[in-house]
């Protein structure tokens, strides 16, 4: 089996007495999008932080592609590239002066400067902005940016911390396209607390929730973690709410209006059968039934233990 990327070992960090994660553990593969969703203030920045060298944990270890980040920081620190949640542009500088910049702090030998910067504003596409004041491109553009400078020495694993925030919907589609582009070639974590930004873009996602590991697995397993148990009805004519509150299996329900209702069960099993049966005998003119799957919303909310 091929090494992880990212190995993270029984991870906690404590600022003064408070611990902001505890116990995380978990292993990053080679290329996709692997989400860190979690509310604000549930641990993500700070775990980021720790992975990219920028604070030095309180326990625990974490191995950049095989390399120790507290035995080899400087080393470890060569297969990262890290966008935090506020970019480190220097906005006085055009687009190809920063870049140039961070070429040399990524340590990029000065006859190959040219060429790294090149292929990161094409990737990005911000070639035309080159002669550009940072300070005078919009905050879409910014952001690119700042992706920019994560990638230009071709780092194995990229960090963004927040990438889409602040930007406007069109800003963020194309953003979460780069993002894609990028983790063709690459992994890369995607850290944000936006349920709809993971679901459009991730492979993989972990949650946590006040500093500790809550979830793990594919999109698909997040959405269904939750298993359904309410029917969405339509009836033509519909009986009262209390007589469909009388069928076997039917626990709770709602009217929707529009002759719309919504119907909790506990075992799905027989439930809709008996509905339509019962519907036909009775006449009620059965339009539409269907299990409803829980929103993201409501996953997020059993996960957090915020019900």
């Amino acid at each position: 089996m091929e090494e992880a990327i990212v190995k993270v070992v029984n991870l906690s960090h404590r600022y003064s007495v408070q611990w902001a994660i505890q116990g995380i553990s978990f292993d990053v593969q080679k290329n996709g999008i692997q989400g860190l969703l979690g509310s604000n203030g549930a641990g993500k920045s700070t775990l980021m932080n720790i992975m990219c060298g920028v604070l030095r944990q309180t326990d625990g270890d974490v191995y950049i592609n095989g390399m120790n980040t507290k035995d080899n920081p400087v080393e470890a620190k060569r297969f990262i590239g890290f966008l935090p949640q506020h970019p480190p542009l220097r906005i006085d500088l055009t687009v190809e002066e920063y870049l140039t910049y961070c070429a040399y702090l990524r340590w990029i030998p000065s006859a190959a400067v040219k060429e790294a910067v090149e292929e990161a504003m094409e990737k990005c596409k911000i070639t035309h902005f080159r002669k550009r004041l940072i300070r005078n491109l919009s905050g879409g553009y910014q952001q690119r940016v700042g992706i920019a400078q994560a990638i230009i020495h071709k780092p194995v694993l990229v960090v963004l911390d927040e990438p889409t925030n602040g930007l406007d919907p069109n800003q963020i589609v194309e953003i979460r396209h780069l993002i894609k582009e990028i983790a063709e070639e690459r992994t890369v974590i995607l850290s944000t607390h936006m349920l709809t930004e993971v679901q459009a873009i991730c492979d993989h996602i972990r949650m946590i929730e006040e500093g500790h590991l809550v979830f793990s697995g594919t999109v698909d397993e997040f959405n269904n973690y939750i298993v359904p148990n309410s029917l969405l009805v339509t009836l033509k004519q519909a009986p009262p709410l209390n007589e469909l509150l009388q069928l076997e299996g039917i626990v709770d329900g709602e009217e929707m209006g529009d002759h719309r209702f919504r119907l909790s069960f506990k075992d799905v099993n027989g439930v809709v059968e008996r509905l339509v049966e019962t519907s036909v005998e009775k006449k009620w003119q059965l339009v539409e039934v269907g299990v409803e799957k829980k929103s993201l919303d409501a996953i997020f909310a059993e996960l957090s233990k915020k019900k």
